[in-house]
């Protein structure tokens, strides 16, 4: 045998250092355990210049190399240019600049830019939305961002220095990668060189301490807004610099101002008192009906925190994860039985005063200072006025994540000095979340901005300021259009609605719409192992105008006496394989976002409304649940498999209710239809004894004039048959099968979907104003007794008010979320509303992503595919449910704000048609609709409209007269403008007008309403 030695290069200097990284970690458990990471430094990794002669047969091997759907892009051969840079070059950005700047470095002005592999890592650990947005910008072809991966090139890497902390550490990196570029770039591109390109780099940093090195190492660098003056369009990028970038209008730094709330704690002394107890966490909830209070929820209290006072909030914004520290006992206060809306409160305030840190700062604090003490006297004259329980008070201290995001808002019209000004000017935008507070921003585009939908980022919120600094991102067109309004839905409630890109459809089959299930074949792939179910009489049900069909059902008499029930899954996993873009994009995407007038897929449209949609009188493949059972429906067994169908029909709710009620019907399809409805009555009669619930939201249906204009002529509420309860029971039947299959195959990884018993608190209000209000008991000891009691609340001259019973209830639960197997205590799996001890979502993988998950599970735990090792990793499931949970509730909201848009347009036009004005409570309005009160306050009272879904405000010019106890008001007529005195209490029906007003100051539409005399 010949004998092989290999011979190693022995490693000097940095590269001998570099190679091996040791440290020790302390696990979970408390062991330390000793990690040793081994790194090769390489000597030809390239610049990605075009014009670098001494890199081009790098570039063109990294070229050939990359997939046709992943480019490689090079840096331009010319470069950049801008007033304040002597010649052409490339820009190397600091990690802070795209953590704070990166809706500015996302505007098509910025390209040829290289990202360190140092910045890459650092954005990466500390804000993960933002790598995403930093990818795509790598990925996008006309940006020409190119990583250089500087910790891996023998001539940039770096190690960490004796007492040199990590942030140093990268500081430095980027500087020896920024004086490797320059001294590269000028011999490959130079004057000796064979392009002459004459190419340099320059280092963007908001980073006072590195630009400051950086010179005296003789590099050139700048802060952002130095830079961004001198390009050619810095009138419209200086909008959109954040209020963090160095030597601005906005400059966070030496604030000569006073305080005008406490300091937050450092992070060190938040985590230490978190540990120790003496500081309780949570997410901020702001009221939406007091600005001047919020709540914190812990599993430290039954009820939750509360804040009063914005000196209490501390610049927490909704959503925030804070620090509280819990007030003595003497101190706590109850909640604000009044109306406090911020609009009304500070609509004189001056976004130029506020901002102002020059000569006239001693007005400033003195202005500040007046309207400080006025929020405070509000806040404890509301809290006087209370009558209700005290519960536990406390401050926000410290903010242990920030999870802010972009809002959409309108410029406030009185906050603009100016409109005819071309310099820049601060103002304030409302967001349209009435929780999130108004964001003082600096623009040169106020004219242009007035009556227009924006974007705007929050950026700090100092403790000198009343209001927290952003700004400007983009407009999204005028206020009330349709375009406008539906993109900024999505905007609001962080929908992804970009294109799919060509990598995710390069995934698709090549055939595109002709595909087709190939003739049955097993050893074709798409038939291995699947049973033939096309002669099975399957149809599916589904609302009007449904293209992505999920699932189809069957149901045929056995020979035995007994029933065979089958539920046909559309089979997304076979398209959807792991690990490429479009299942990478399927989960960040979560789920599809059902708004009136159109759908953002999850999936590519090819897939969800064609291939994967299980249409009539075309094969497709499936996954197939299928039961025998017997006539009373008790489960004798159930079987899994991929199967290929035909379905023979595809109905609509109402038609397969006809179909199955008409007599003379005596056709198979029919039958199946009868036998699956007969099944559903019984399965659901054994749920509901179980203890599951009935409970109700407020649906309505849109009727819209044409697809194509898309305008709203009516609305009417959903009417629920005994088809809908059909298809519903056998999906929560194959969902709960599908449960226990993947559970007893994969205990620790297992998708699954839980919903909470709520606290007995959450329903102590309501239970109080049951009684009170109707004499009703309302037993929520368990799921069981709560269905049993909400049965009971019954008014017989009212047919509505029990469903607003159980709307009510509903408010008081939790939401059901997904979750990973292992990853929470087995007593906690069981789903409340469904009185089922497990459940997962397995029906709809069209359109929901934890589906596919369940597919793959099920797939692998009847032996069809092996299970791909993300899903064997307890850690990486819990991410990807985070993610869908999160998607989950925003589709929810999305789609509930689409349907208010559209309402609110329905009303507009049921008044124009009856000649009404638009002022609300003039008499002018012609649209009048019975209401049920829902809340009492001492200054407004809260309503229901049945009819339209709709929930409202009514406010009254000064205080009535309030029973707390009684839940009741009387309202003065000199207060409501009626001819008489009337008294209103929590479940009683009134008669309201309403309208869409044009507030005057955001040119925003908004539904109001007003009491009328019946």
């Amino acid at each position: 045998m010949v004998e092989i030695s290999i011979r190693k290069r022995p490693l000097t200097g940095i590269e001998a250092s570099a190679s091996t990284q040791k440290f020790f970690k302390k696990t979970a458990r408390g062991k330390v355990v000793k990690v040793v990471r081994e790194r090769y430094l390489r000597s030809d990794i390239s610049c990605g210049s075009s014009s670098c002669q001494k890199c081009k047969e790098s570039h063109l091997s990294a070229i050939s190399s990359k997939q046709s759907n992943s480019p490689t892009v090079l840096l331009s051969q010319k470069g950049l240019a801008n007033s304040v840079v002597r010649g052409n070059h490339y820009l190397i950005l600091d990690t802070n600049v795209f953590l704070h700047q990166i809706d500015l470095i996302e505007n098509p002005s910025f390209t040829d830019i290289i990202v360190l592999q140092t910045v890459l890592d650092e954005v990466r650990h500390r804000s993960l939305p933002l790598y995403n947005r930093l990818k795509a910008l790598i990925s996008d072809p006309d940006r020409r961002f190119w990583v250089f991966y500087n910790d891996f090139s023998s001539e940039t890497a770096v190690l960490r220095q004796t007492d040199e902390s990590p942030n140093d550490r990268n500081d430095r990196a980027i500087r020896t990668a920024v004086e490797w570029y320059r001294s590269h770039l000028t011999l490959s591109t130079g004057p000796t060189s064979s392009t002459r390109s004459n190419l340099d780099v320059v280092l963007i940093s908001d980073d006072a301490d590195n630009v400051r090195k950086a010179k005296e190492a003789n590099l050139r660098a700048y802060n952002v807004r130095e830079y961004v003056n001198g390009m050619s369009n810095a009138d419209q990028l200086l909008d959109l610099l954040s209020a963090r970038s160095v030597g601005g209008d906005s400059e966070l730094g030496g604030d000569r101002r006073s305080l005008l709330y406490p300091e937050h704690l450092p992070t060190a002394q938040v985590q230490a008192g978190l540990k120790s107890g003496v500081l309780i966490s949570g997410f901020f909830n702001a009221n939406a009906y007091n600005y001047l209070e919020g709540t914190v929820r812990t599993s430290a209290f039954d009820k939750p925190v509360l804040l009063v006072g914005r000196e209490a909030m501390n610049r927490a914004v909704d959503g925030d994860v804070v620090a509280v520290t819990i007030l003595p006992k003497e101190e706590w206060k109850a909640a604000a039985d009044e109306v406090i809306e911020a609009d009304s409160a500070l609509k004189n305030d001056d976004a130029e005063a506020s901002d102002d840190e020059g000569e006239n700062s001693g007005d400033v604090d003195r202005e500040e200072a007046r309207l400080a003490r006025k929020e405070a006297r509000d806040a404890e004259l509301a809290a006087k006025s209370r009558t209700s329980e005290p519960q536990p008070t406390g401050k926000v201290v410290g903010i242990v994540r920030r999870n802010w995001r972009s809002y959409v808002a309108h410029v406030d019209v009185s906050s603009v000095h100016d409109a005819s000004s071309l310099g820049p000017q601060s103002l304030f935008a409302t967001p349209v979340d009435r929780k999130i507070p108004r964001i003082r921003i600096r623009t040169r585009q106020a004219s242009n901005l007035i009556g227009q939908k924006i974007l705007v980022a929050l950026d700090a919120w100092r403790p000198t300021s009343r209001y927290p600094d952003g700004h400007f991102v983009r407009a999204l067109g005028a206020t009330e259009s349709k375009e406008a309004e539906q993109e900024s839905l999505l905007l609001e409630h962080d929908v992804p609605y970009r294109p799919f890109s060509k990598a995710i459809l390069d995934c698709l089959p090549v055939e595109g719409d002709d595909w087709k299930v190939p003739p049955k074949d097993f050893s074709n792939p798409a038939w291995r192992d699947r049973i033939d179910m096309r002669s099975e009489m399957i149809c599916s049900i589904d609302p009007p105008g449904c293209q992505d069909i999920d699932d189809a059902l069957h149901a045929k008499q056995l020979p035995n006496g007994n029933i065979e029930a089958g539920v046909h899954i559309a089979d997304v996993s076979y398209f959807v394989k792991p690990d490429n873009p479009m299942d990478a994009e399927a989960a960040s995407r979560g789920t599809t976002v059902y708004l009136v007038d159109k759908r953002i897929d999850m999936l590519p449209h090819l897939l969800g409304t064609n291939l994967c949609s299980l249409r009539p009188y075309v094969e497709r493949l499936a996954f197939s649940a299928v039961w025998e059972m017997t006539p009373d429906a008790d489960i004798v067994s159930v079987r899994f498999f991929k199967s290929v169908i035909a379905s023979k029909a595809a109905f609509t709710y109402e038609e397969a209710q006809l179909r199955k009620d008409d007599k003379s019907k005596t056709d198979e399809i029919t039958k199946s239809i009868r036998l699956l409805n007969s099944l559903a009555i019984k399965l659901k009669k054994k749920r509901m004894d179980a203890g599951a619930l009935n409970l109700a939201s407020p649906e309505v249906r849109i009727h819209l004039d044409s697809s194509e204009s898309a305008a709203p002529i009516d609305v009417e509420q959903k009417e629920m048959r005994e088809t809908n309860s059909l298809v519903e029971e056998f999906m929560l039947l194959a969902n709960v099968s599908v449960a226990e299959k993947i559970y007893e195959t994969f205990p620790m990884t297992a998708v699954l979907r839980r919903h909470q018993p709520p606290p007995k608190t959450n329903f102590e209000t309501l239970q109080d104003i049951l009684k009170k209000r109707k004499g009703m008991d309302l037993d929520v000891s368990s799921s069981g007794a709560l269905a049993a009691s909400l049965d009971l609340c019954v008014d017989p001259k009212e047919p509505a008010f029990n469903t607003l019973v159980r709307i009510m209830a509903t408010r008081c639960m939790l939401s059901a979320e997904y979750f990973c197997s292992g990853s929470v205590a087995r007593d906690t799996f069981g789903h409340y509303g469904l009185a089922c001890g497990m459940y997962t979502h397995f029906t709809s993988p069209i359109r929901r992503y934890a589906d596919v998950l369940a597919h793959r599970q099920l797939s692998a735990a009847i032996n069809y595919a092996p299970l791909h090792p993300s899903l064997h990793s307890k850690d990486h499931v819990d991410d990807i449910l985070n993610v869908v949970n999160k998607r989950h509730r925003s589709a929810q909201m999305a789609s509930r704000a689409s349907v208010e848009f559209y309402v609110g347009l329905a009303i507009t036009e049921k008044n124009r048609s009856a000649g009404g004005g638009e002022t609300v409570g003039k008499g002018e309005v012609k649209l009048r609709e019975e209401a049920f009160v829902i809340r009492t306050f001492r200054n407004g009272i809260a309503v229901f409209v049945s009819k339209f879904g709709l929930e409202g405000l009514i406010t009254f010019k000064e205080e009535c007269e309030f029973d707390a106890e009684e839940y009741k008001v009387k309202v003065p007529s000199r207060v409501s403008g009626l001819s008489k005195d009337v008294e209103l209490g929590i479940f009683d029906k009134c008669l309201v007008e309403i309208g869409v007003e044009k507030d005057k100051n955001t040119k925003r539409g908004k539904t109001k309403m007003a009491l009328v005399l019946g």
